[in-house]
């Protein structure tokens, strides 16, 4: 059997299996009902492999064991092993998001947040700056950012920013607008954007203003998140962005954003 590389690489990072696993299971679903000996010739995977591989696939739901002499496997529906994946998937996020929470009560946590704090009395704040890479990672970050700001968010962004910054933030916005904090936005409005400023009504205020490329967050003055690629030239996985608390610099970068905003 000719395994299709694109297709094996594609079956791996869908249903996180490793080469051996991806090749059974492919030949197996050719072949509805097979023995390990018969797996591991169609296959290519070393016999020595197949059985601890099938114990793997089974104790996963992807394939059934048949009892008898020989012991003879077949493949499960694969609509029904995507509902058993699923499950899976959420049954490990809950508990893991759980295990997660459950920390902060605890006294692992309270050290973690000791040596945190003992540590960062000892950081000037001017120096407090990093850099971030990939557009999640980024986002994440933003609304890191954002969850502190106590009175002012201004953010220069492009269309296409806007737009992702919607999807992304809006509940945010929201909570921030409910809590005083005024929020601006500048960006150059086109057909994806028409109806956004109708959508921030009462949670931000949104400006027009052609022309603009810049991309960058400010928040109370003083915490400020720039990136530094050009948002129609890059992909999501390489955008990059600086982050830094510098009042100084933050103030002149307000400056310059009150001018383009007054025009």
């Amino acid at each position: 059997m000719i395994m299709n590389e694109t297709f094996l690489k594609r079956l791996r990072s869908s249903f996180d299996l490793n080469e051996y696993e991806a090749k059974i299971w492919m030949a197996l679903l050719s072949k509805g009902i097979a023995t390990a000996g018969e797996l591991a010739d169609i296959s290519g995977v070393p016999r020595s492999r197949s059985y601890d591989v099938l114990e793997s696939l089974e104790k996963r739901g992807f394939i059934l064991m048949k009892l008898g002499k020989p012991i003879k496997y077949l493949a499960v529906e694969p609509q029904e092993v995507i509902s058993r994946v699923k499950k899976s998937v959420l049954d490990h996020a809950d508990t893991k998001v759980k295990t997660i929470s459950e920390l902060k009560d605890t006294e692992f946590f309270t050290e973690l947040d000791f040596l945190f704090k003992n540590g960062i009395e000892h950081v000037d704040p001017s120096t407090v700056s990093g850099s971030i890479k990939g557009r999640r990672n980024l986002y994440d970050h933003m609304e890191t950012v954002l969850k502190d700001a106590k009175k002012s968010v201004v953010i220069s962004t492009t269309e296409k920013g806007l737009v992702r910054k919607v999807d992304s933030l809006k509940f945010m916005f929201k909570n921030l607008s409910k809590n005083g904090v005024k929020i601006k936005i500048a960006a150059p409005l086109g057909e994806n954007s028409k109806g956004i400023i109708n959508e921030l009504k009462g949670i931000a205020t949104v400006k027009n203003i052609d022309g603009i490329n810049s991309r960058f967050i400010l928040v109370d003055g003083s915490n400020l998140m720039f990136m530094l690629t050009d948002d129609e030239k890059i992909t999501d996985k390489n955008d990059i962005g600086v982050w830094i608390n510098s009042p100084f610099f933050a103030g002149t970068l307000n400056s310059l954003f009150e001018q383009a905003w007054s025009k």
